[in-house]
């Protein structure tokens, strides 16, 4: 297993977001500095600012497709069809291991806004037995890719 798999996995459990996690790992590998990885990633977290939409170790994923492959000339339409086709791809391979790419579904329809759901959450070690393994997979998932 590479290095940076666990490196994510690693950033993740040492206290930070799911999407700071894959984004500064392997943001730098296409010019992203870790720190400013870090500071980008952090509206991501928990399906974008805790609204649990799509799963933050997916966006911070896609962040890095971006990284890697995105436009910077409004005409260089090549670039932004490859960067569509690896979200897609990466989409779809996460969604085959989790069955969606929703971070409320992927928690099971647990409400992280709420007093119930946070205490559900923690007593299920949910960070541990779900997200981790997001964060895991959505960097495997990166490294099939390339």
């Amino acid at each position: 297993m590479s290095d940076k798999i666990e490196k994510a996995v690693e950033t993740f459990l040492g206290g930070y977001l799911c999407s700071q996690a894959v984004f500064s790992t392997y943001g730098p590998l296409y010019g992203i500095d870790e720190k400013q990885a870090m500071k980008i990633g952090t509206g991501f977290g928990a399906g974008m600012a805790r609204m649990q939409d799509v799963c933050g170790a997916v966006t911070g994923a896609f962040m890095v497709i971006g990284a890697k492959y995105g436009n910077v000339d409004a005409a260089d339409r090549q670039s932004v069809g490859k960067t569509y086709q690896d979200v897609r791809k990466f989409a779809d391979r996460f969604r085959e291991l989790h069955g969606t790419i929703v971070c409320k579904e992927i928690l099971g329809g647990i409400d992280l806004n709420t007093e119930g759901g946070q205490k559900e959450f923690k007593e299920k070690n949910m960070v541990k037995t779900i997200c981790a393994q997001c964060v895991r997979d959505a960097a495997k998932i990166l490294e099939e890719l390339d």
